[in-house]
């Protein structure tokens, strides 16, 4: 297990640690992180979030956690984007300059750079990197940070028959306020059934192999589940045939595209 941090654009790695060296963490309260700050606590606590960090940055490379609004560094303890300097950062995207600018050429508000703008949220704590997810998939909702993979990891573990690394969260804009929306694929084991089920229907397979699962079932279980985790309302719930969310080759899930999916009604769902 050696946690580091890289990205293309770097010429991939930017911090690691020694390999003899064990990982290091940080648990922080999780309603804290909602806001962009860390503050320490005992893995025994309720509601909090421990995070593995990604080692130092390596020889010659500069990592500077900025606040992407105000384009000023951020202090202590508080989250904020990834900038990466150094000379194995690229110098740009090939025929793209506009995007070349706005990402390899960023600067402080101090004029100092230019810096790599990663897109991924981060902190450090003594040196040692810590990612917090990526900034363009943040969910806002009445002022507090979610962080998606959070989420999706509350609903595959909500019910058995969500599959694992199947499920989605983004949000959409609904009466000028941000949603909440979970898209979850299902084991192929299961066969949809509108209708409640029986106790002794639960595990009798379908004809073909499959059990049958009440959807509406599924869906009261994610919605518990993630209000009970994260303390926040589900505005919809999904539920997609295995192996239909959008994913890049490399198998990163496309979150703005399933939210284009679920806007144009496109989903192939249950």
């Amino acid at each position: 297990f050696y946690p580091c941090y890289g990205l293309a654009e770097a010429t991939l790695m930017v911090s690691g640690g020694l390999v003899k060296d064990e990982p290091v963490v940080c648990t922080t309260q999780a309603q804290a992180l909602a806001q962009n700050r860390i503050v320490e606590a005992s893995e025994q606590e309720p509601n909090v979030r421990t995070l593995v960090g990604c080692g130092r940055a390596l020889p010659d490379t500069k990592i500077v956690i900025v606040d992407p609004e105000s384009l000023t560094p951020c202090a202590p303890g508080v989250v904020g984007e990834i900038w990466v300097s150094g000379p194995s950062v690229a110098q740009g995207y090939w025929n793209r300059p506009e995007e070349t600018e706005r990402t390899f050429r960023a600067h402080w508000q101090t004029g100092e750079g230019p810096f790599l703008r990663t897109g991924d949220l981060g902190f450090l704590k003594a040196g040692e990197l810590f990612v917090t997810g990526r900034l363009k998939d943040l969910i806002i909702i009445a002022g507090r940070n979610l962080y998606p993979h959070d989420i999706e990891l509350t609903v595959e573990q909500s019910h058995p028959a969500i599959r694992s690394g199947g499920c989605a969260a983004f949000s959409v804009d609904v009466a000028d306020d941000e949603r909440l929306i979970l898209a979850a694929e299902v084991e192929r084991r299961h066969k949809a059934a509108t209708r409640c089920l029986e106790e002794d229907e639960d595990a009798r397979p379908h004809p073909k192999g499959r059990l049958r699962l009440d959807l509406e079932a599924v869906g009261r279980a994610i919605r518990r589940a993630v209000a009970e985790v994260h303390d926040v309302r589900v505005y919809a719930v999904v539920l997609l045939r295995a192996g239909s969310l959008p994913k890049t080759p490399s198998g990163k899930l496309q979150r703005g595209a399933c939210q284009v999916s679920f806007l144009n009604g496109t989903f192939d769902t249950l």
